[in-house]
């Protein structure tokens, strides 16, 4: 299983930083970062389309990723170890989320695609506090049956 940037050195805060900087590059605003346990889990931005103000919320699961590099170790890791994977999970998920930001914007710019058309499954629903796509998956919102 190929995973892209599960060694990467980049520190969270630069990919965070450039996260950040390409959503305002491409006119959001009012950005807000949610932590959960003293650790950043996701952005929620404001940005205009068709005219109208839209919340989109965007993620980096840091636990799934724990999760999966827990998954190669060939035996149980020691406190040390944990603490290393950690670190790793947190700049590795950062990183992808990065990544695909900075292609979803190169699109955008290249009018290959609209801010609306990449972002919609992280389209927020603050009243249900949700995302279309979590609507989709836990059926709110039938698309997909």
């Amino acid at each position: 299983m190929n995973l892209k940037n599960y060694t990467s050195e980049v520190p969270a805060s630069r990919s965070i930083e450039k996260i950040e900087q390409m959503l305002v590059d491409i006119g959001a605003r009012d950005i807000h970062r949610h932590y959960q346990d003293g650790k950043l889990v996701s952005f929620k931005f404001l940005i205009e389309v068709n005219g109208n103000t839209a919340c989109f919320k965007l993620p980096a699961k840091v636990n799934v990723v724990r999760k999966v590099l827990l998954e190669r170790y060939k035996r149980t890791p020691n406190k040390e170890s944990l603490a290393k994977v950690e670190r790793q999970a947190e700049r590795t998920a950062w990183k992808i989320v990065h990544d695909w930001v900075e292609i979803q914007v190169s699109m955008i710019h290249l009018e290959q695609a609209e801010v609306a058309e990449v972002f919609l499954p992280y389209y927020y629903d603050p009243q249900k506090d949700k995302t279309l796509w979590n609507q989709i998956s836990d059926g709110s919102i039938k698309l997909l049956n």
